[in-house]
């Protein structure tokens, strides 16, 4: 049985995706983060849900630095300008991206 918090390979820079599920209008993402984030503006189609399940994470959204750590999660509307900023290494993510 496939589990969430199994170990995955760390990226060297930037993050790790894995789709898990893409059913209809969404896809649900694993995402693993090195400590050195890409620096990549990200303008979505789609609405975006994500959670840290493990570490830490500073993004920007929409100009304003927003900090989430273990548990914490963050809807960002499509659209909505977005980037990470700083990832603890190993940080784990779950995305959920509705179309």
């Amino acid at each position: 049985m496939p589990n969430l918090f199994d170990p995955a390979e760390l990226p060297v820079a930037g993050e790790r995706f894995e789709t898990l599920l893409t059913c209809r209008n969404v896809t649900i993402e694993r995402i693993v983060s090195s400590a050195e984030p890409e620096n990549i503006a990200y303008l979505q189609d789609q609405d975006e849900w994500v959670v840290v399940l493990e570490g830490r994470a500073e993004l920007e959204v929409a100009g304003s630095v927003k900090t989430l750590a273990k548990g914490e999660y963050l809807f960002l509307p499509a659209r909505t300008p977005h980037r990470v900023l700083k990832t603890a290494s190993g940080t784990l993510w779950l995305a959920v991206h509705i179309h």
